[in-house]
């Protein structure tokens, strides 16, 4: 299927996370009706779509039953297995496509495919056993970082290493998992594109953000950051070789090592809408939700010049019962997610802060 779809049809959504809310109700203002499948009872995404399938990601006849009631189905998690978004193509467009899932959801995969399409990373060795680590270490060196090639995220699944003698509790502290041991990088400062790819090929970027971390969790990004244009175009160029290398449709988070004189290093790809693009809310006339449901349902990309700069900041755990704060901050937009249960660790909601003139 090729030809733009019209409003009113329906959007498939594998996920029942913030991102397919948002995506939900990105879907919903462009006209068109979101079906959500996942796993989870009373998820935030399935509150707010029109209707929600819920089964698990293995049951791939229920997945089958889902696509065929769809007219395109997309995902808002990297996590959803490679097979249940190929039982999905077996009857409505999947976009992106399921190779990004495969690419991105396997450490070591990832990092080859970037090397060979328009980014470098860090040096990086795959250590499936203790003695593989140890090997890894010889050619890597430490510090360095211990990182399980599946499943990780917001500093999950890692272990530092400051010396060869740290390589048993590294591999220990991942649980034996298969890994990749990673060199550090030697950067700056930690920047992010979000990009978009449309079905006719046209790719558009929005301004790199600024990044800060706190315990491998992302806690602000801030844009547009600051950069040259030589920064500028070199994240725009990498951008552009993933997707094109990947035949992608809809947008994509790329994370990069700022190394100064435009020299950008690759740290990880995110086949989805992405958490240092939410700025995009609330200082772009298209943010990258609506950038999304455009580019999979085959329409054109929006606009993604910001009206004015911004500045995100996730609400994590406990900081999202200090919403009433937030609703009387100057220039403050306030976005909670729904969930239900308030966790360390979890991600409950975010701010954006617009500057105004």
């Amino acid at each position: 299927m090729t030809a733009p779809l019209k409003p009113g049809a329906r959007i498939g959504i594998l996920g029942g996370g913030q991102l397919g809310r948002m995506l939900a109700l990105a879907a919903a203002r462009l006209g068109f009706d979101a079906v959500i499948y996942a796993p989870e009872e009373d998820s935030p995404a399935g509150r707010v779509a029109c209707e929600t399938v819920r089964a698990a990601y293995a049951d791939l006849d229920a997945v089958r039953r889902f696509a065929q009631s769809v007219d395109v189905v997309t995902y808002e998690f990297e996590n959803v297995p490679v097979d249940t978004a190929r039982a999905a193509a077996e009857h409505a467009p999947v976009r992106p496509d399921p190779k990004a899932l495969e690419v991105a959801q396997d450490r070591d995969v990832e990092k080859s495919f970037l090397n060979a399409h328009g980014g470098t990373t860090v040096p990086f060795r795959a250590a499936a056993t203790l003695d593989e680590l140890r090997a890894a270490v010889q050619t890597i060196g430490t510090p360095s970082i211990l990182k399980t090639r599946r499943f990780g995220y917001d500093g999950k699944g890692q272990a530092v290493l400051n010396s060869p003698d740290d390589a048993e509790a590294a591999f220990e502290a991942v649980g034996g998992a298969p890994s990749i041991l990673e060199g550090f990088a030697r950067f700056e400062r930690e920047v992010s594109i979000i990009a978009a790819r449309s079905l006719s090929g046209e790719v558009r970027a929005y301004p790199l953000a600024l990044n800060t971390h706190t315990d491998g969790i992302l806690r602000e990004s801030a844009a547009p950051a600051e950069a040259d244009d030589r920064t500028r175009e070199a994240a725009f160029a990498i951008a552009t070789e993933i997707l094109e290398a990947l035949d992608y449709v809809g947008v994509i988070g790329v994370e990069l090592f700022d190394l100064g004189d435009g020299q950008l290093l690759v740290n990880e790809i995110a086949p989805r809408v992405h958490n240092t693009g939410h700025w995009t809310m609330d200082a772009c006339l298209c943010d990258q939700f609506e950038q999304h449901i455009r580019a999979v349902a085959g329409w054109p990309l929006g606009d993604p010049e910001p009206f004015a700069p911004a500045r995100m900041i996730n609400l994590i755990g406990e900081d999202a019962n200090d919403w009433q704060r937030w609703l009387s901050e100057p220039g403050a937009v306030l976005h909670l997610y729904g969930k239900r249960e308030v966790r360390e660790g979890r991600k409950m909601g975010h701010v954006n802060i617009v500057e105004r003139g």
